[in-house]
């Protein structure tokens, strides 16, 4: 599958959002994978919706995520001679307004699937209503545990959950950093406040002393929190989603002359907002420039869009998926509705993916196998991949 996305790279030229090319294959209904021809897919129409902060505070990363939307519907549709167009909805990475879009979404009788929300609290704001209309949606970026219990039967994700995350880097800051005190923050939502659930009670049997604390997302000078952070305490870990909070908060240690390395999660995963030299940052999906399989993908979003992070893929690999479901309905001889799509969803079997691993779901929608990376940002401020031991 991967070289057939090099191939359509090649086809798709302008990357407009609709186009007719080459055939393609992939996972889908039946199971198994599933050649979705032109031939049997030339009148395949559809609309996907998309649903990302692509304003507000965060806007960075839904812009990356939805270019890599983009791309994606481009590159598939010139693979697969479908027509398939994407509907974009502005979260703003609050529960309100991403109940909002998904109220519009579910009333548009042409929207078959939707990618996305960004965040975990706004998957639990529309999962109900979602799942009540029947429609898949897929998350390139929400990664709290409580998404995949079995409340949202009709949500999935390509990127793992905090589950692995949590201890993965709780792990590493006690075996490699080895702090005898640490700070650890939430902003006071579901995303950050399951991390913090996952991580202390790790930190605690290694007898390191915890001090967590909590401030929202709005919160924008951090002097008064900093002021509580000891000269023993040598991390804190900021579980946030807000980069340029995390950048502030940075610059008040600086000027507090404070030495505590900061630790962020995948929700700090920003280059060029968060780049206080010496941190760490974990991130649900690799750096896709350094796959070789990925090369022409990676160059025609730099090409269009610029430089983009790890965000923007898993978005790409969520888009893909609901592309190449809608386009194994049309092969079978079936009009896509929200119902086929879904099923053809979970039968997803993807051999491998832009992000360099199978795409496959669980019973309750979470990626077969997932896995997080870690960065350490240098005095450039670029992120250096850590290898995994």
């Amino acid at each position: 599958m991967k070289g057939r996305l090099v191939l359509a790279m090649a086809a798709v030229g302008s990357l407009a959002v609709a186009g007719c090319s080459s055939s393609s294959s992939s996972s889908a209904a039946g199971g198994g994978s599933a050649s979705a021809t032109g031939a049997s897919t030339k009148s395949c129409t559809a609309s996907i919706g998309f649903e990302g902060p692509i304003t507000g505070p965060v806007a960075v990363l839904g812009t990356e995520q939805l270019h890599f939307a983009q791309l994606a519907v481009a590159t598939d549709n010139a693979a697969n001679k479908t027509k398939i167009s994407i509907v974009q909805g502005d979260t703003q990475l609050q529960p309100a307004q991403a109940t909002t879009v998904t109220q519009q979404f579910i009333s548009n009788s042409s929207i078959l699937a939707v990618v996305g929300p960004a965040g975990s609290q706004e998957v639990i704001a529309i999962g109900s209503p979602m799942a009540r209309a029947n429609m898949a949606f897929i998350t390139g970026s929400a990664t709290a545990v409580a998404l995949t219990t079995g409340k949202y039967p009709t949500f999935f994700r390509v990127v793992s959950k905090d589950s692995v995350q949590g201890p993965q880097d709780a792990n590493y800051i006690v075996n490699t950093l080895k702090p005898k005190a640490i700070m650890i923050v939430d902003d006071q939502e579901a995303y950050s406040t399951g991390l913090v659930s996952a991580m202390t009670p790790i930190f605690q049997k290694a007898g390191i002393k915890v001090d967590h604390e909590s401030v929202s997302q709005k919160l924008t000078d951090f002097s008064s929190l900093v002021a509580k952070v000891t000269p023993e305490t040598s991390v804190v870990v900021l579980p946030w989603q807000v980069a340029a909070n995390a950048q502030q908060f940075g610059r008040n240690l600086a000027q507090q002359h404070k030495k505590a390395v900061i630790f962020g999660t995948d929700g700090l995963f920003s280059p060029g907002t968060f780049t206080i030299n010496g941190s760490y940052v974990s991130s649900f999906g690799p750096d896709i420039t350094a796959i070789a399989a990925d090369s022409a993908i990676a160059q025609a979003a730099k090409a269009k869009y610029g430089a983009f992070g790890t965000f923007g893929p898993p978005v790409f690999a969520a888009t893909h998926v609901i592309d190449e479901a809608i386009a194994s309905v049309c092969k079978a001889g079936q009009t896509p509705s929200r119902a086929n799509v879904l099923a053809a969803i979970k039968n997803t079997n993807e051999a491998t993916s832009i992000l360099g691993q199978p795409i496959s779901f669980d019973s309750h929608g979470d990626l077969n196998g997932g896995k997080f990376f870690l960065f350490k940002i240098d005095s450039t401020g670029k992120y250096q991949l850590i290898p995994s031991s």
